[in-house]
């Protein structure tokens, strides 16, 4: 779409909770294979917001400052002998997507995979500072 046109814009909207799942379900089937074959059983959801008792949880200000959340037992962690658990889930948050990608340079897919890869690092186990690390290892 030409930048220069302003008209061109006019057609243009914030994909929906739908599209933004089918986003995320392509960028996920782009993920290395093995990677993927790990996340086995996780289920990703798309909602708007986060619900208030996670902005509660988490201290947020605003249920903007999250765009993306990992619920459940993360790998490591997880213990055959336990009783039947609920499978593990990546709540990706449209509008703080949305808002972010108003706010960035970055694609909406690019910003889309970074959360994604994030949340499933908590189903690996990983921390939010080991994420920071090897992110800042990669450049």
């Amino acid at each position: 779409m030409p930048k220069s046109n302003p008209l061109a814009w006019r057609t243009v909207r914030a994909p929906s909770l739908v599209e933004l799942e089918v986003l995320a379900g392509e960028v996920f089937r782009r993920l290395p294979e093995t990677f993927r074959k790990m996340c086995d059983g996780v289920v990703i959801q798309v909602d708007d917001f986060p619900t208030d008792e996670v902005v509660d949880h988490m201290g947020l200000e605003s249920e903007f400052d999250i765009l993306g959340l990992f619920q459940g037992i993360g790998l490591p962690f997880r213990s055959d002998s336990a009783p039947m658990q609920m499978p593990n889930m990546i709540w990706l948050y449209r509008r703080p997507i949305l808002d972010y990608w108003a706010e960035h340079e970055e694609t909406l897919g690019a910003i889309v995979r970074h959360v994604l890869v994030h949340e499933m690092g908590h189903h690996f186990g990983l921390s939010d500072d080991d994420m920071e690390e090897i992110e800042r290892k990669a450049g």
